[in-house]
């Protein structure tokens, strides 16, 4: 078996696929547990091949997964890769009898479906065409043909008469959107579904926009809007609102990780650890809290060595694994950049007990950073030293100083116009547009006098 796993992890890193080598710190069967739907095969198959440890056990559940559902494509790519990975494994041998009993059975589904949808089009009944519509739309999803799903949950908005049923639609866009990895088209449905809602409905469905914000701007690299997203959702609404996209422990990560990319330590405090809406979420994932409570108290080291034994798992989740090397970079450099600001001088050896590795050299992520303008340090490679540029604090009261006086002449400038003007006993009205050409002291001078 070892000899079919190395050739088998040489095709994935051939593919540009991600391998981890280290175990995770969960249980695979406690792990899954936390999800359903399709979601679950997709957290298994990335898993089977990603992880070296769990390769083999994680396509087997993802192969059992599949034949539970419809989607035989699915079933076929579980299958092909266990072949390479573990060819003795009985699951390995494609079962051809079910593969055509399926596809039959869910060409006749589709095909009694449409049937049905087009004698409710004919009867020009509205909530029987909307049912019609989604009742085919789940079946396309659930074999895999997520583009016809996506355009029959649209054909849905025509014939819906409740709040609700909008939000049903919305929330079936949003998760085939989540599922074509279409982020702009998450934040377009779950922008049509904020409106959509009473405000008892509003606080229901809260956590669900906001963890679905979140994947989104997560999706698109901007990882401060996905921490404050992820970072806003109620954790007292109950789970299962929300289930179909991430579990409390996923949201307490996600947020806590990049809140920690992109936030600076008084956010953290406020954001993260102050916040008593998040608190449900992070007594889930219990070692994200040790992390930004260790940033927040100047433990830079430890916040990174506790980021670094759960690497593994980041590595294995479908939303953070493209993004774990560009969230663990910037934190880094916060780190970093943080650890020096008090000192105006640190040794080489200090900065490579604190950060540095067994494969990592700190001298050259130090060099990098000050290339790219993040830090504002020289080194000193002979005496093996980081030397800080310090700020020039008479420079910087000179800036304050003529500040406060631009300041304090716009002041007297407004306030001597309006003197003028009670003393003309002229009226001072309020002006609602903008003027580009002058302040708005000028425009009301300008429109009294005038």
């Amino acid at each position: 078996m070892a000899d079919s796993l190395l050739a088998f992890f040489t095709l994935m890193d051939n593919q540009d696929g991600t391998i981890v080598r280290e175990p995770p710190n969960f249980d695979l069967d406690l792990y899954i547990q936390s999800y359903r739907g399709r979601a679950r095969f997709d957290r298994l198959f990335l898993i089977g091949r990603s992880s070296v440890p769990l390769c083999v056990d994680a396509l087997k559940l993802a192969i059992a997964e599949a034949k539970r559902g419809k989607d035989t494509h699915r079933y076929r790519e579980a299958v092909e890769c266990l072949r390479v990975a573990a060819p003795s494994e009985p699951e390995a041998v494609f079962d051809q009898k079910w593969l055509e009993a399926q596809d039959a059975e869910n060409k006749t589904e589709t095909n009694r479906l449409l049937k049905e949808l087009k004698g409710y089009k004919n009867n020009l009944i509205k909530e029987s065409i909307r049912m019609g519509n989604e009742d085919l739309a789940k079946h396309l999803e659930s074999i895999g043909d997520l583009n016809a799903a996506s355009e029959t949950y649209s054909k849905m908005r025509p014939d819906v008469s409740t709040a609700k049923q909008l939000l049903d639609v919305g929330k079936h866009l949003v998760r085939v959107s989540i599922q074509r990895r279409e982020w702009d088209m998450v934040s377009a449905h779950l922008s049509k579904m904020g409106g959509a809602q009473s405000a008892e409905d509003e606080k229901a469905v809260q956590p669900y926009l906001k963890i679905a914000h979140g994947i989104a701007f997560l999706g698109r690299e901007k990882f401060k809007d996905a921490a404050l997203s992820f970072l806003s959702a109620d954790s007292n609404i109950p789970s299962s609102t929300y289930g179909e996209l991430a579990s409390q422990s996923d949201v307490a990560i996600y947020g806590g990780l990049l809140a920690l990319a992109s936030m600076d330590r008084n956010e953290l405090q406020t954001n993260v650890l102050d916040n008593a809406q998040f608190r449900t979420f992070l007594e889930q994932a219990p070692h994200i809290r040790r992390a930004v409570a260790q940033f927040v108290s100047g433990r830079y080291s430890a916040c990174i060595a506790i980021l670094e034994s759960y690497r593994p798992d980041y590595l294995l989740d479908i939303y953070l694994q493209k993004h774990i090397a560009a969230i663990y970079s910037q934190i880094r450099s916060k780190c970093i950049i943080q650890y020096l600001t008090p000192f105006s001088c640190v040794s080489l050896d200090t900065m490579n007990k604190a950060f540095g590795g067994p494969d990592q050299v700190i001298e050259d992520e130090l060099a990098n950073m000050i290339q790219s303008g993040a830090l504002q340090a020289r080194i000193n490679t002979i005496d093996k030293l980081v030397t800080t540029k310090a700020a020039n604090p008479r420079a910087q009261m000179q800036d304050s100083a003529l500040r406060m006086a631009e300041n304090y002449e716009k002041q007297g400038l407004d306030r001597l116009r309006r003197m003028g003007l009670a003393a003309a006993d002229l009226e001072l009205k309020s002006v609602k547009k903008s003027n580009p050409f002058g302040s708005q002291s000028d425009l009301m001078l300008e429109e009294t006098l005038g």
